[in-house]
């Protein structure tokens, strides 16, 4: 397997925890093109996981290494531009500004990053098409349906084209019907060759449109069902 993440023996305590650890010793690998479900109950550390992929978390203990890097030690500076360069992020509630339209929400990153103007609003309007919202590009969030804010979401986590995808129950706020189209989404997204790291509780969602599941409780893996299928190219 060509490995595009690997975390070796992660622990991650904190101060308030009664030294309870919310990451035990975890390893781990994702392969490029793979799309990884983490499953678990509340609290187990499913979210600490994907925050340390992320680097918006610092392990206590181990390494986290991403597309050859180690990002568990850099600077916040680095990890903001790992952030906006590699990493494509995806919440349960959007996180969308509320005082900007769709179309300013999705060409921030963009903006952030130094993207030529053009460019950044060539890629906006491709994106808004291929996800069926570019008619709501002047509408502020208040105004969309779940779905619609999910999609918008996932426009601006695609707009600076990162080889990785994190999501974070992306499916949680949405009624059934949005939420398979949202599982749909993701599974052409890493069709086309993103790698993906999702968190669910949704059996359903990771067995339809994850080619692993791994479990974790109380900080540790259990175990992974499902082996690699096969792995797709990293763009």
């Amino acid at each position: 397997m060509n490995a595009l993440i690997e975390l070796s023996d992660v622990r991650k305590c904190y101060d308030d925890d009664d030294g309870r650890a919310a990451l035990n010793g975890v390893s781990l690998e994702v392969g490029t093109g793979e799309a990884v479900a983490i499953m678990g109950p509340s609290g187990s550390g499913k979210s600490t996981l994907l925050n340390m992929i992320a680097a918006l978390d610092r392990p206590t203990s181990g390494t986290v290494i991403v597309a050859g890097r180690r990002v568990d030690n850099l600077s916040e500076t680095a990890a903001a531009r790992y952030r906006r360069q590699r990493v494509g992020m995806i919440f349960q509630f959007f996180n969308l500004l509320d005082d900007m339209t769709v179309l300013d929400n999705v060409l921030l990153p963009a903006q952030l990053t130094g993207m030529p103007k053009a460019v950044a609003f060539a890629r906006a309007r491709d994106l808004l098409g291929e996800l069926g919202i570019y008619d709501r590009r002047q509408a502020y969030p208040a105004r969309l349906s779940g779905g619609e804010r999910q999609r918008v979401a996932f426009a601006r986590a695609l707009i600076n084209e990162p080889e990785l995808l994190l999501a974070d129950e992306p499916t949680g706020a949405l009624d059934s019907a949005a939420g398979q189209e949202i599982g749909e989404l993701l599974m052409n997204l890493n069709r086309a060759g993103h790698t993906m790291v999702l968190v669910t509780h949704s059996p359903e969602l990771a067995s339809r449109y994850a080619s692993r599941t791994i479990r974790i409780v109380d900080g540790q893996l259990t175990g992974a069902d499902r082996p690699i299928a096969s792995t797709g190219a990293w763009r």
